[in-house]
């Protein structure tokens, strides 16, 4: 299918709301016995003025949200009303113990969770070089986690990479990709990174995640950064044209979904109105990551086959790159290649799999 874009590194909208979000004082000791909200829901549309309990504390919404876990990081979508004690639960309750130990002076990105060493979990609602988690609680909160995972799996959401490493792999990325995003993302393709082996399983998924970690500068950026090139994705040529605006289609997601034919292919598959809505891309975590599924299991730029395809049917990690973005390949742009490659064989490593042959293009 023509994916015709350009690669230039995107904006993200509502990095200033991250910054903003860090204005919010934590709670005080007179909050503690206050009754637990109703347990957050991923899935659940919140709107400004709605409260939830999640991890022990009660948050309120300012603004419409779906998919971000209470924080007080991420887009500043959650207020913070203190801890919480009761029958509403946390919405951390329940999800298996798979997080690694908690290192002294290690960065940690909003949203990372470890294991102290007293046993216990602590999440990173700021992020903070390392900082002891029963000290400084106000980059730490206790997070409520019960079972023994599994070691490499992806704990209770059926995904070969879970949550920590996923953490692990972009420890600075925006609160918008979430986790929980991708995961609901992937019923849409219940194939992706199930097909095969579990080697083969894991291979995918690394690949699938490299090359988006590679395109959106490790998951920090959602809008194409060059504003100038927006008008530019418009082909009136199509019988649809582009109603929501010349300048409406340009590049978004993890995969940089760009012009309107493919807003109209990706919604239509999707069954979503990507054509008459494509910010929808920009502000829904899980629509966003379906958009990068859609062209990975369906896409074959001029590779001939899928991204999909060539992880499964051994073809190689290079095969998806000429699948995304062919100019970079035979000396196009090997600076490119290179980086892409970096990052799979690094996502590989943490998943602990070979990272197979055939790694260029």
């Amino acid at each position: 299918m023509p994916r015709p874009r350009v690669l230039a590194l995107l904006a993200a909208a509502g990095i200033a709301l991250a910054a903003a979000g860090a204005a919010i004082l934590p709670a005080t000791a007179s909050n503690a016995a206050t009754a637990c909200a109703a347990a957050y829901n991923n899935s659940a549309v919140y709107t400004g003025g709605m409260q939830v309990s999640y991890n022990s504390h009660n948050w309120t919404a300012k603004w419409w949200t779906q998919y971000e876990a209470p924080s007080t990081g991420g887009s500043g979508v959650w207020a913070d009303n203190g801890s919480c004690g009761g029958s509403g639960g946390g919405g951390g309750g329940g999800t298996a113990c798979n997080y690694p130990a908690w290192v002294a002076g290690q960065y940690y990105a909003v949203g990372a969770i470890v294991r102290y060493t007293n046993g216990l979990y602590y999440q990173a609602t700021h992020e903070n070089p390392g900082y002891d988690p029963t000290i400084s609680t106000w980059f730490w909160s206790p997070y409520a986690c019960s079972g023994g995972g599994g070691g490499g799996g992806g704990g209770t959401t059926g995904f070969v990479v879970s949550e920590a490493q996923f953490n692990q792999m972009f420890p600075s990325r925006n609160g918008f990709y979430t986790y929980a995003g991708l995961t609901d993302a992937m019923a849409k393709y219940p194939a992706f990174a199930k097909t095969g082996s579990d080697t083969v399983k894991r291979q995918e998924a690394a690949a699938f995640l490299a090359n988006v970690g590679h395109e959106t500068g490790g998951l920090v950026y959602i809008n194409e950064i060059n504003t100038a090139n927006w008008p530019h994705y418009c082909d009136y040529s199509q019988p649809y044209g582009c109603p929501a605006g010349q300048s409406a289609y340009h590049g978004r997601g993890p995969i940089q979904l760009s012009w309107n034919f493919n807003y109209k292919a990706a919604g239509d598959a999707l069954g979503v109105d990507l054509l008459n809505n494509p910010d929808l891309v920009a502000t829904n975590s899980s629509i966003s990551w379906q958009t990068g599924l859609w062209y990975w299991m369906t896409g074959t730029g001029n590779a001939g086959t899928t991204s999909h395809n060539a992880m499964v049917n051994g073809q190689g990690f290079g095969t998806t790159i000429r699948a995304i973005n062919s100019i970079e390949c035979n000396g196009g742009n090997p600076a490119q290649v290179q980086s892409r490659v970096n990052l799979y064989n690094q996502f590989t490593a943490i998943l602990g799999v070979p990272a197979g042959g055939n790694l260029t293009c």
